[in-house]
């Protein structure tokens, strides 16, 4: 069963932040919330927890995994980012984005797309998402908790404790957060590509 920690959004308790940073250092896949909605989360180099994500959501490895940072200086450590990428990079984060980028030799292969090497990162704006990575002192691995067969990812504390209470080890639960995954952008070439429209705002793009 899932540990469930009611949490409060904008203030989150050190002391349950310090609880789930020490669940997903000894392995444990996680529900969180984010500034766009819930997503699931592990340790970047726990190889079994990244194999049960990508059991639970039910895609392969040519599905981009998300590598949620704090700032961008990790994001620099993680992805090669030339001086074009960062403005944008800067200009749009934190927020609700995902960008594709080529990783670095610091990212385990496992969690890069097979043939093109690349992986999304973003850098969140809620503070709960904030406050773990902060306690944890590295990324976490993240996915959109969007569940096979639905149309919309789960945004109640409750209702993700009813389809997953078995297959997590915890639930942090913030109140609702939407239900509108993040825009995604594949800054590997320029201009920018649109992978998908989400919560994040398309003009710094120039994609509208």
């Amino acid at each position: 069963m899932a540990r469930y920690l009611s949490i409060h959004p904008d203030d989150p308790q050190a002391r349950l932040i310090g609880q789930a940073a020490e669940i997903v250092r000894e392995g444990g896949v996680v529900a969180i919330p984010t500034d766009s909605c819930y997503a699931l989360g592990c340790h970047l180099g726990d190889k079994d927890a990244v194999e049960r994500i990508r059991q639970i959501r039910n895609m392969d490895e040519r599905h981009h995994l998300t590598l949620m940072c704090r700032d961008l200086s990790e994001i620099a450590q993680f992805a090669r980012v030339d001086n074009t990428q960062y403005r944008l990079l800067k200009a749009t984060t934190p927020g609700s984005y995902t960008f594709i980028l080529e990783g670095t030799k610091e990212l385990p292969r496992r969690v890069l797309h097979p043939k093109r090497k690349t992986i999304g990162l973003r850098v969140p704006a809620h503070k709960v998402a904030q406050g773990l990575l902060a306690a944890l002192g590295e990324p976490l691995l993240t996915t959109t908790l969007m569940l096979p067969g639905d149309d919309l990812p789960l945004t109640e504390g409750w209702e993700i404790q009813d389809r997953l209470d078995e297959l997590l080890e915890l639930i942090l639960d913030a109140g609702q957060c939407g239900t509108e995954p993040t825009t995604v952008i594949d800054l590997t070439s320029l201009p920018p590509v649109l992978i998908r429209a989400g919560r994040g705002a398309l003009e710094p793009f120039a994609l509208e």
